[in-house]
This record gives structure tokens, C-alpha cells and sequence, in this order.
């Protein structure tokens, strides 16, 4: 209210607002011409003496543009000099006018106290670009000799009239009293339609609002302009509140005090009362205009409203979303929860609204609150620009990622969420980390609540009346029904609902009831794997026949495990891992945009052509798919599918899990039908190369542990060395049943055998082609590969078939189809030898052998292809004196040597060797030279010559 700035310091504050490139106290050009001379920088406030509005401005350079001008001649010199007069004379006027206002103001404020009526027309001109504006009551405020004189007196005693301070005073009296919170007198209907009435004047322009257009003013100058606003009824607050986030904290408030009044009155927003006025005393008629409910009257009715209004009501929605204040409903239900949970949090910026919504499932926490809260996150869920968090955190991801998307909505409020489900299928590409952040508590939202996730509400909308309308929303009950009763759902919502499955089974955060059901368990068993990438749920995956997981937890595990057999794409990390790898094997087997599920085909397809995989991470994934489908039958969609009755049948008492109905219908091979044995034999030779993809094999955990610890898994090598061990005397008679177990089945399908079956797959075709059909069972292939071994060209394929011959024969059992042709020998010539015992039929029946004892052809035959193929292999063994006996009696043979040097005598039942002829003088000389030598060594050990250091001992003070 001081005397006005002088024409020459308005004319220089204006010159470098306006043209700062020209000026030359700017240091920021470097390249000025030399005509204009560099000034000093300007002293910061805090270090500037205060300044003197009634003194002369300080001389300055002139500037640039003026430089230039005057450089131009006589002509150009008179046309800058009219310039120059006209604008000193522009704000001269401009600042004799604004003292007159103020000069017009205080006299009115003074004549209002008194109770005198005000006549003369006031008029403010503080925002250029808003025009000038008559001020009600002459200062600005309600009228003290009207309507409200009594309440005045009485409410707002102490309060002095002018630029809406009794406005304002009275607009919160009533507010008291709508909510009842007050007591005593009340202010009259003829009283609260003036202040009404005055409100929606002042809101028609920034002008006739003093305390707005004065904060505001800089701001309007530089970001509402005549140049970029329209003139009509509140153009230049439509304009601030647009850019409100760019403005000075000042102004950013008084604006924010506009749209809290705008919030609970329609027609206080003047571009909403120009252009939804005639649509609410259409459809609202009788509707309060208190409290927002005019709005939320036009919001129910959205679809009868006209354009312009939808638009003005969305333009409001989506500029109030950031602050609780600014809903009117909200803050009428909420104000006790909010004071109650977030009585601290600061308003705007989203911060309430978060708080409410974390704390919205407190016991304590309203339950009208819970119901308005989740309406309004529905409503926000449509159209990101109604979430002013997402709105702010993902704006350069939505312009790179999603910009279609968003180019394709309409200036009113959209109604399928596209934008968000583009930022939730795209994460992955998005940049800003709190971006991500933001789009992952989204998805967890919707993965909890339907009403959140809008294509999913949308495509659903009928399936959810038929068949979950008594399901309460929340906790993902809604989605948890919809899975139950996939078979009954229209196609478009069987899709959507698969769609949204697949894109929440990449984090436990999403799989809401697993996540609660598994509460304790995580921490214990997942506690230092990151969330995310489907770590969590895969580690409970694995963990889920450990005997500390609970029921509850271990049931959603299998739920999930089960559900996720159906299809490659909901095992997030198989997907991700093998997407090439699909591509380029199993691109054929079901189409990725089907809408429906593949049921496991594709992970069949992997897991049969695992050998030809060649990404490792893939690999790693396909194993562990192997090993979750070998421990639970239900795991497996294709099996369980095939198997389904012969399950009823046969195995309907076992439980499932640890690979027990496996074994069942393995142990009814004979009776199952043929699309469940063709199955069940198919995942029986994908364990065949791993022992860990049979859970009965835990039995054998401390003999691996001992015996193999060194022997890498995979391609049949640890089944290989419990095999070799199995004679050990500390091995369990637990892990003993189950080598011997698969040993029996292997050996009666070459196709179970690790090393017979990717060694001998050239010779089986070219050899033993005509009974691979009917060797399942019965050793058909095998002995094929027994009776035409000389014919085997390739030398693994040898060495496997006498591998496993000589495994047969060591866990030799009558009947068993491949060693069948020993039955009778053995009865014969092996009498009394205990079967039980591992490796007793075979040293009997290769004693027989070395004694040239009758046995059958084919008996014979098999034990000598039993034998190792070389000596030192053999002799590196652990192997029986016959054994010995009868592999340099075939060296002697071989050698055309006719004379015997070696003799056992069979019928004393010693196992002595008497050794002759050139033998035996070799044996001797072996003797002599060990004896001598063991000699040398002790003496020299016990006399010192063979010590491996020297003794040395200093002395001195060193």
C-alpha cells in the first residue's frame, strides 16, 4: 500500500522480465556486440541495501535493441523515442491506477465496518490479462448491510471486512453446521445464499478475488498472458490451475484454496458452472449443491451428459486427483479416519490419499470410509491421468513407452485403463525407477481387487453377476472365483482373465492369497531372495514337501504349481528363460495369442527336447519344470489329462506329491490304458538321466553324499556310481531298494538306460529296429543288442551294452527278462548262492565260465560280455580271484599261447592262484625286486639320507 515505483524502475523491471536475451546485465549471452556494454552482476537480496521506490533507479546500460535503433538513424532515433513515451506512460498510468484501488479499497473496507452501504463502482485491474473487474461491496467481500448483517455482527465480530475475509468467515460458520458440529444459532437460508452467490461472482474473475490476483499476479504475467488466454469467465484461474505446478508456493496455495471451494460447489468453478449448469438442473434437480454431491450427482449420470459438461468435469477430476482436500465426498466420509491414521501426512501431492489407502484394511478403519476410499481407486483405476502420483512419476515413460496410448484418449475421462496396462505389460522398457515402483503397487492393487484392474471388471462384468455375485471384492476373492469357474466363462473374459494371470505370475506381490497363506514360510525358507522375477514363488515351489511348511501355505502352493502346468507363459521365469528356445523348437505346438491356455504342451515340447537346448538359463528352467512335474503328478496338465480315470482307478487312495502317484501307476503298467502309459513313460525316460528328478532317491542322499560326492548329476553318472558302490557294506538297505529298483526296470527298457539309450540310438535303428516296438517290458532291444554285439560298430554303444549287461548280472534276479537266459544255470550250477546278495549270481556264473563249466550259449555269452574290456579297467576294480582267473585265461587265449601258466583249483572252493611256467618266474623276480626295494627305503628312512630338509640353528643376540 505504499507509494507507487517510479515510470523509469517499472520501465526497467519490465525490460528484464520481458527481454532478458537483449539485455545487457545479462551474463548468461556471451556473444553481445561491442556497443553494448557488460554490466556487473546484480547483488542478491540479501546482500542489497534496501531499495529506495522514491529515489531515481540507478543509471544502467542502455539496451541492445536500443543501441542498435539509435545506431540507425534520425528516422529509427524518433520512432523508439514515440515507443519509450508510450510505454512510460502505459505504466505510469498502470501505477496510478493501482494507487488509486488501493486508495478506493480501504475507504470501502472503512464505510463496510461501519455498516454503511458502499455506491461507488470499485473496479480492480491487478491481472492485465483478466481485464478489470467491479469488486462486490466496493472491497471485495459480502455485503455487511444485507442479507448477512446479523450474522456478521454476530459470527465475525472481530474479523474486518474487504477482499473476502467475511466471506470466508461465514462460508466456514456453515460448513459447521452442515456437517452438525455446531451448536447454538446458525446462520439464515437469505445469508448463505448471498455468500453462495458471492463466491460464484468472484470465481468469474482472478481480479474480483484481491488476495489471488496479488499473489498471483507475477505468475498470470508469465504463464497466462493475453497471449495464451481466452476471455471469458475464468479463463486466467482455468490457466493457473493448469500449470499450478510451475507457479510460486504462494500462489500455488491461494489456487489451491479456489479448487477446495470449487470441490464442494459446482458453480464456484466457473468454466464448470458455464457449461454444466443446464445438465444438473436437468438430472440433479433436488440435489444439495453443498459438499460435492452435485458433482458426484453428474459423475453417476455420466453418459447423459453433454460433451462440453463431461469434459469441464473430468478437467476437475483429473486436477483435484493429487489433493484429498479437493474432494468433497472424501473428506466428508474420511475426516475421522484421516485424523485418526494421518493426522501428520501433509496435504497435496497424493500423500493422504496413499496414507488412507494403506491403512483402509485397519480393523479400526471405517467401514463407509473403506467403501467411498475403494470407489474413488476404482474410478481411478479407468484413466491414469485421474492418479496424479502415476501421473507425475511415469511422464516421460508414458510419452516413450505408452504414447499411443495415451494419443488415443479423449478429452473426457476414459473407461478401460489403457494406459496403465501398456505401462504394466511394458515395465520392463520403463526408465525412471520410480516409475516402476509406481506401476508395481498398481499391479498390486489390481491383482487384489478386481475393481482395480478395469479389463479384467470390463470383460467380466457378466460372468461376475452369474457366477461370483455374492463374493465380496477384496483379497482377490473375485479373481480366486472367476479361476474356479474358467470352464463357464464367456471367451472374452476366460482371456482377459488369462492375460492378467500370466502378467501377475512374475512376483509373489501379485499372487495375493499365496502370499498371505505363506507368510511365515517365506521368511524362513526365501528369506534372502529378492522379490521379483518369480524368485520367491519358484523357492516355494521347491520347498513344498518340506515338512515345516503349513497347510495352508503348502495347499496355495500346489494350487499355483498346478495351475501354472496348464501353460508355459504362467511359469514366469520358464517363459522368460526359453522364449527364443520356444521359438525356434516348439513354435508350432500352440500359438502365444491364443487367449487361452496350451495346456502344457509347450513345456512337453521343452522338456522332450531338452537335448537340443543349448541357452543354459533355459535349461536350468526346463530342469526344475522336470523335477516339480516328477514330485506331483498334477503338475504335469498333459499326464494328469491322459491319466485322469486310470488315477481314479488304480491310485485314487494315494496322495499325491513325492512322486507317489507315479510310482502307483508305474506298479500298474500293465493295466493302465495306453494314452497313460505312453505319458507316464515319457516322463519316466526324462529321469532316467537324472536321479534328482526321482524324489524316492532322497533315500540315497548320504550315500551320494559319501560315495559320489565328486560325481557331477546328469547323463546317468550318480545312478552309475551308487550302482558301483552297491556292495558297500554301510549302504542302506532303503537306497539298496531303490538302485535296484530302477536298475530292474532299466535294464527291461533300453530306453530307460542313461548310457544305452544316447549311445545306442544309430545302432538300435540300423540293428534291432524290428522289436523296438515291443520292448517296453520285456528287454526285447537289449538282448537284440546282446545276441548282435560283434556286429555294434560304434565303441560306446559296446561299452554301454556291457555296462549294463554286467549291472544285470550283478543285481541278477530270476525272471527279470534280460538275464532269463541264465534261469536255468543258475538254478543248476549256482545252488545255494544267496540271491540277495549283491554281485553273488554274478561271480558264481563268471567261476562257471573260468571252470569251462556247461552253462547255455546265451548265458555264456552274456557273462563273457560282461567282462571289461580292458585289463586295466579290470584290475582296477574290485574283482573276485575267478574273475582274474578267467580274464588272463582269455589273454592266454588270445595270445595263441597253449600252455596253461595259470591254475585255480574249482573243486577245493579256495580262492588260491598257483602260478606256472613263465608266470611264475615273473611273480618271483616282481618279489625279489619289492623286497630289495622296500630294504633300501627303510634304511635309508631310519639313518637320515633321505630327509627332505636341512637343520639349521643360529645363535648370537640376533
Amino acid at each position: 500500500k505504499g507509494s507507487p515505483p517510479s515510470a523509469s524502475l517499472v520501465y526497467q523491471e519490465q525490460e528484464q522480465e520481458h527481454y532478458p536475451a537483449h539485455s545487457c546485465v545479462s551474463d548468461r549471452h556471451e556473444n553481445q556486440p561491442p556497443s553494448c556494454p557488460r554490466a556487473s552482476k546484480r547483488k542478491s537480496p540479501a546482500n542489497s541495501a534496501p531499495r529506495d521506490r522514491s529515489a531515481a533507479p540507478a543509471s544502467r546500460p542502455p539496451l541492445c535493441l536500443a543501441t542498435r535503433i539509435m545506431a540507425r538513424g534520425p528516422a529509427a532515433r524518433a520512432l523508439l523515442f514515440l515507443f519509450l513515451a508510450a510505454f512510460l506512460s502505459h505504466h505510469s498510468a498502470h501505477a496510478q491506477a493501482s494507487k488509486s484501488l488501493i486508495a478506493k479499497l480501504e475507504e470501502a473496507e472503512g464505510s463496510q465496518a461501519a455498516g454503511v452501504a458502499v455506491d461507488a463502482v470499485v473496479l480492480s485491474d491487478v491481472v492485465e490479462s483478466a481485464g478489470s473487474a467491479e469488486l462486490a461491496s466496493g472491497d471485495g467481500d459480502v455485503d455487511t448491510t444485507k442479507d448477512c448483517k446479523a450474522e456478521v455482527k454476530f459470527f465475525c465480530s472481530t474479523i474486518t471486512p474487504g477482499e473476502g475475509r467475511l466471506a470466508t468467515c461465514l462460508a466456514n460458520q456453515i460448513e459447521e453446521e452442515e456437517k452438525g458440529s455446531a451448536t447454538g444459532r446458525k446462520t439464515l437460508p437469505p445469508c448463505q445464499a448471498e455468500v453462495r452467490a458471492f463466491k460464484i461472482d468472484r470465481a468469474n474473475n482472478v481480479n474480483k478475488d484481491i488476495p489471488l490476483a496479488l499473489g498471483c499476479k507475477a505468475d498470470a504475467v508469465k504463464f497466462c498472458n493475453s497471449s495464451n488466454v481466452y476471455e471469458e469467465p475464468g479463463a486466467v484461474l482455468t490457466c493457473l490451475r493448469e500449470v499450478k505446478d510451475k507457479l510460486t508456493d504462494i500462489c500455488q496455495d491461494l489456487v489451491t484454496r479456489t479448487q477446495i471451494d470449487a470441490s464442494k460447489d459446482y458453480k464456484v468453478d466457473a468454466m464448470l458452472n458455464e457449461l454444466c449448469t443446464a445438465d444438473a438442473e436437468l438430472l440433479c434437480v433436488g440435489v444439495p449443491s453443498t459438499d460435492g454431491k452435485v458433482q458426484e450427482c453428474l459423475r453417476e449420470k455420466r453418459a447423459q451428459l453433454s460433451w462440453d459438461c463431461q469434459e469441464e468435469l473430468f478437467r476437475q477430476e483429473v486436477e483435484n486427483a493429487d489433493d484429498v482436500r479437493m474432494s468433497a465426498v472424501l473428506l466428508r466420509v474420511c475426516m475421522r479416519d484421516k485424523k485418526k491414521f494421518c493426522a501428520d501426512v501433509k496435504p497435496g501431492n497424493a500423500r493422504a490419499k496413499e496414507c488412507l489407502e494403506d491403512n483402509r484394511n485397519n480393523p479400526e478403519f471405517s467401514a463407509e470410509c473403506k467403501t467411498t476410499f475403494e470407489e474413488m481407486m476404482a474410478r481411478r483405476a479407468t484413466d491414469f491421468r485421474l492418479d496424479a502420483k502415476l501421473r507425475d512419476l511415469c511422464k516421460v515413460d508414458v510419452d516413450q513407452v505408452c504414447g499411443y496410448e495415451k494419443d488415443s484418449l479423449d478429452s473426457i475421462a476414459g473407461y478401460d485403463g489403457r494406459v496403465l496396462e501398456c505401462l504394466q505389460d511394458y515395465k520392463d522398457e520403463l526408465v525412471t525407477p520410480a516409475c516402476k515402483k509406481r506401476v508395481h503397487r498398481l499391479t498390486v492393487r489390481a491383482a487384489a481387487d478386481i475393481r482395480m484392474d478395469r479389463p479384467l471388471s470390463d470383460a467380466c462384468y457378466d460372468d461376475r453377476q452369474k457366477l461370483c455375485s455374492g463374493v465380496q471384492p477384496g483379497d482377490a476373492r473375485v479373481l480366486r472365483c472367476l479361476q474356479d469357474s474358467r470352464e463357464q466363462l464367456s471367451y472374452e473374459c476366460r482371456a482377459t482373465l488369462f492375460d492378467q494371470e500370466v502378467r501377475l505370475a512374475e512376483d509373489i506381490d501379485f499372487q495375493f492369497p499365496l502370499k498371505k497363506a505363506c507368510a511365515a514360510e517365506i521368511p524362513r525358507f526365501c528369506k534372502d531372495i529378492q522379490h521379483g522375477g518369480a524368485r520367491v514363488i519358484q523357492c516355494l515351489l521347491l520347498h513344498d514337501e518340506a515338512t515345516d511348511m503349513g497347510d495352508e501355505c503348502r495347499t496355495e502352493v500346489k494350487r499355483h504349481e498346478t495351475r501354472g502346468a496348464k501353460d508355459y507363459r504362467l511359469n514366469y521365469r520358464l517363459n522368460k528363460a526359453c522364449d527364443l528356445e520356444i521359438d525356434r523348437l516348439c513354435a508350432d505346438v500352440c500359438g502365444p495369442f491364443s487367449g487361452q491356455a496350451c495346456e502344457g504342451s509347450v513345456i512337453q515340447c521343452l522338456t522332450q527336447k531338452a537335448d537340443n537346448v543349448t541357452d543354459q538359463a533355459c535349461k536350468k528352467e526346463i530342469f526344475i519344470m522336470e523335477k516339480i512335474m516328477a514330485n506331483d503328478v498334477r503338475a504335469d496338465a498333459v499326464l494328469e489329462k491322459a491319466c485322469d480315470n486310470d488315477i481314479s482307478t488304480f491310485c485314487g487312495d494315494v496322495e499325491p506329491g513325492k512322486g507317489r502317484v507315479h510310482e502307483c501307476l508305474r506298479n500298474h503298467r500293465d493295466k493302465l490304458s495306453k494314452q497313460c502309459a505312453a505319458e507316464e513313460l515319457k516322463l519316466n525316460i526324462i529321469q532316467s538321466s537324472d536321479i534328482r528328478l526321482r524324489p524316492g532317491f532322497k533315500d540315497c542322499s548320504e550315500e551320494m553324499n559319501v560315495y559320489c560326492k565328486d560325481v557331477q548329476p546328469g547323463k546317468g553318472r550318480m545312478f552309475l556310481c551308487l550302482q558301483g558302490n552297491l556292495a558297500k557294506v554301510d549302504f542302506s538297505q532303503a537306497c539298496k531298494l531303490r538302485v535296484e529298483e530302477k536298475q530292474s526296470r532299466q535294464q527291461n527298457y533300453y530306453m530307460l538306460d542313461f548310457g544305452v539309450r544316447s549311445a545306442c540310438k544309430a545302432t538300435v535303428d540300423r540293428l534291432c529296429a524290428s522289436v523296438k516296438g515291443s520292448g517296453h517290458g520285456k528287454a526285447a532291444v537289449l538282448k537284440c543288442l546282446v545276441e548282435k554285439h560283434d556286429a555294434i560298430a560304434e565303441s560306446q554303444c559296446a561299452s554301454e551294452i556291457s555296462r549294463a549287461t554286467r549291472m544285470a548280472l550283478w543285481q541278477y534276479r530270476k525272471g527279470v527278462a534280460l538275464t532269463q537266459t541264465c534261469d536255468a544255470d543258475v538254478e543248476k550250477l549256482c545252488t545255494g548262492v544267496s540271491v540277495s546278495t549283491v554281485g553273488a549270481i554274478g561271480r558264481c556264473l563268471a567261476k562257471q565260465v573260468t571252470d569251462n563249466a556247461a552253462l547255455t550259449p546265451g548265458c555264456k555269452k552274456m557273462v563273457m560280455l560282461a567282462a571289461p574290456k580292458d585289463a586295466k579297467a579290470l584290475f582296477d576294480g574290485e574283482m573276485t580271484t575267478a574273475a582274474v582267473v578267467a580274464k588272463v585265461e582269455e589273454i592266454e587265449r588270445k595270445a595263441g599261447l597253449m600252455a596253461a601258466f595259470i591254475k585255480n583249483d574249482a573243486s577245493s572252493g579256495s580262492s588260491m592262484v598257483t602260478l606256472t611256467g613263465w608266470m611264475a618266474l615273473a611273480a618271483v623276480a616282481a618279489l625279489v625286486v619289492v623286497v630289495i626295494g622296500g630294504s633300501v627305503f627303510v634304511y635309508r628312512k631310519y639313518t637320515g639320507q633321505d630327509r627332505p630338509y636341512t637343520l639349521v640353528v643360529k645363535g648370537g643376540d640376533v
